[in-house]
């Protein structure tokens, strides 16, 4: 088992799940966060053995008071994953401000809440791994998504903006752009609404959590030093840029 501890945001569940797996498979210590579903997270921490921590990324606070606590208990972060993200889809004729404020605090601001406390000892270790999941969408935009493109899109220029502030300290800050993966959220979408999705996809199926995971694992090793302020897509071809 490595010294070195990955805290993933949401990362009880689908896309963050995956991740955590992952990185415990690469003889990380990973803590995994989770905002509200108590028996979820505790089904996940039985099973895959990863700690887990209740707090809201939203929350600035939360985050800091969370972070302490992690690295009190378990010790000092070397490797985060901002994977915690929601929907509140409609069009933006009908979009609420509290729809539009809830997707950008939680999928764009908790970036900062995360990231922000960690930076001053990855730098003083100089060492670390800051991982943001953006999304297809925070690429192309999506309709009915004017919120959760625009916050995905944000993580795009943050990963670039803070990879080069930490670059000289051994810190590597990159971004990975999934496509439509196979979890309960798109497992929820209608079958026929799928289908379509899935035709648009030249490898003519949903990606694996496990996919997605082994990628953050890889940036989040040795063997990734020299990639920093990158986006990775992983859509099956579904974008190519």
């Amino acid at each position: 088992m490595s010294d070195r501890i990955a805290l993933v945001t949401g990362g009880t569940r689908g896309i963050g799940a995956g991740i955590s797996h992952a990185l415990q498979k690469d003889a990380l210590r990973v803590v995994a966060t989770y905002q509200s579903n108590d028996e979820a997270a505790k089904a996940f921490c039985d099973e895959s053995g990863v700690l887990v921590y209740k707090w809201d990324v939203s929350d600035p606070d939360a985050c800091r008071q969370g972070i302490a606590k992690v690295e009190s208990e378990v010790g000092p972060i070397s490797v985060l994953v901002n994977n915690a993200g929601i929907t509140r889809d409609t069009t933006l004729q009908k979009m609420s401000y509290e729809q539009w404020d809830a997707v950008l605090r939680t999928n764009l601001y908790s970036c900062f809440n995360m990231s922000q406390p960690l930076i001053e000892g990855m730098r003083e270790r100089r060492f670390g791994r800051i991982i943001n999941v953006s999304s297809i969408n925070g690429i192309k935009g999506q309709r009915g998504q004017a919120n959760y493109s625009a916050a995905k899109a944000g993580v795009l220029g943050f990963t670039r903006a803070l990879a080069q502030e930490c670059a000289r300290y051994g810190i590597t800050v990159n971004a990975i752009a999934p496509g439509y993966t196979d979890t309960e959220m798109v497992r929820a979408v209608p079958s026929d609404v799928l289908e379509t999705i899935i035709k648009q996809i030249p490898v003519s199926r949903l990606g694996m959590v496990e996919e997605i995971g082994r990628l953050t694992a890889y940036l989040a090793g040795d063997a990734a030093g020299f990639i920093t302020g990158e986006t990775i897509s992983i859509n099956g071809g579904q974008l190519m840029c």
